[in-house]
């Protein structure tokens, strides 16, 4: 992920701003990414005409999802994630891995396929193009859908400076809405977005190559499903069969859509993945992107609550150089102890472990008093370490009953402690069935 430039000094970064101040700052940065694009678009008159279109385009889908769904029903995703790349890079391979990565179990969204809808198609049929206006209008409402509600994938979205600015302006009023019912029985539906930019890059001979072997093996399925009546037949591109028409292809996408998904790594969080190698590398490449960062995905305030907890990964580090630093204090400052502990493991842990060997699980129950010093806890936890062992130990209380009064009938009972250690381990495999 590209760095940003470097901020100004703040008085106080962890003060929180007043709201107006926020949303002023929010505007002169959405005007800012505005002219921006509008510069970069001087040369060319339709898309300068069109990006500073784009507030008007927005301010008429918004206002619109407010009169039909009601404010506080506008209740987006949490968790946007924008996928796109060239042609061939691997899209819809990669989606479902990708939803497996950030845990979300909704299909992707695809922006070519919402334009397939109903209402898509009447404005086809009329004569229409389905422009910018109609694609954010029917895009913001698919995203209203519950099952989105915790996050989705965006498949081919945005593809112009429109679409950027208004993707924009989007995630600027959610986050308007975020901090107005931030303290409200309805907060929990107004969560701060998250916004991932991912981007799978080919350079244009992968490209090229990897839409003619998709034709080739759609045109073998496809007459597969004719010749023995069963299946579906799949769309076939008029590029995936033509050299000339793949290479147009993927020119197309530099000049076009290229700039447009750059644009994003200066406010979105932005991923580019080499998707040049096989499915395999290309996952690594996936997964090691997008792993959890908690300092990004939670709210503020419910980071600031658990961050001074140890990460797992930290506590992993240097575990073993403490183990061994224990084990030798163990042996030079309670030599006696150690011993004996090490000879409870041998003569009364090890034969119960023994006879678990295929389950590579033993439970081990003790009630000597030993135990009651945590250290001889804490030493059979680190031998069994030390052995390739996962230990672990509780204390259980029973009452047990002592004596029982003839008279009043009363029961009196002591209590036991009872130390159950369980020890896991790599089960061994054994052959099954009769063969």
């Amino acid at each position: 992920m590209d760095s940003l430039d470097e901020a100004p000094e703040i008085a106080n970064p962890e003060a929180e701003l007043p709201d107006t101040v926020v949303d002023m700052a929010e505007d002169q940065a959405s005007q800012a990414v505005t002219d921006e694009a509008i510069a970069a678009a001087a040369e060319h008159s339709v898309e300068d005409l069109e990006v500073k279109d784009a507030h008007v385009i927005f301010t008429n889908v918004w206002n619109d999802l407010e009169e039909e769904y009601g404010r506080e029903n506008l209740r987006f995703t949490k968790e946007l994630i924008l996928l796109g790349g060239a042609p061939g890079s691997g899209k819809g391979t990669n989606s479902g891995f990708i939803s497996k990565a950030r845990g979300l179990t909704c299909e992707p969204i695809v922006v070519s396929s919402l334009l397939d809808t109903p209402e898509a198609r009447r404005i086809k049929e009329a004569g229409g193009m389905v422009g910018d206006t109609e694609v954010v209008g029917i895009l913001f409402r698919k995203l209203l859908e519950e099952e989105y509600r915790d996050g989705c994938i965006l498949d081919g979205f945005p593809r112009t400076r429109v679409q950027v600015e208004c993707l924009h302006l989007l995630i600027q009023k959610m986050n308007q809405l975020y901090r107005e019912y931030h303290s409200t029985p309805l907060a929990i539906n107004f969560r701060k977005p998250t916004v991932h930019a991912v981007v799978l890059f080919i350079d244009e001979k992968t490209s090229i190559e990897r839409q003619l072997l998709r034709g080739r093996k759609i045109a073998e399925h496809n007459e597969r499903v004719e010749t023995e009546n069963d299946g579906e037949p799949l769309e076939l591109r008029l590029t995936d069969l033509d050299p000339t028409a793949a290479k147009r292809r993927y020119r197309v996408f530099k000049e076009k859509t290229w700039d447009a998904l750059q644009s994003l790594k200066k406010i979105y969080h932005y991923h580019f993945i080499d998707a040049g190698g096989d499915i395999a590398e290309v996952e690594r490449n996936i997964r090691s992107e997008l792993e959890y960062q908690s300092s990004l995905e939670l709210d503020p305030e419910t980071y600031d609550a658990v961050r001074h907890l140890p990460l797992a990964s930290e506590l992993g580090v240097h575990a073993r150089q403490e183990l061994v630093r224990r084990l030798d204090s163990y042996e030079l400052e309670h030599r006696e102890l150690f011993h004996h502990v090490i000879e409870i493991i041998q003569s009364r842990f090890m034969p119960i472990v023994r006879r678990h060997a295929i389950a590579g699980l033993a439970v081990v129950n003790s009630e000597d008093s030993i135990f009651d010093d945590p250290m001889t806890l804490a030493m059979v936890i680190d031998v069994f370490a030390e052995r390739g062992f996962r230990a672990v130990a509780n204390i259980n209380l029973a009452e047990t009953p002592d004596h029982f009064d003839l008279k009043t009938g009363k029961i009196t009972c002591v209590t036991k402690k009872i130390y159950r250690f369980q020890i896991r381990f790599l089960g061994s495999e054994i052959r099954r069935g009769g063969r």
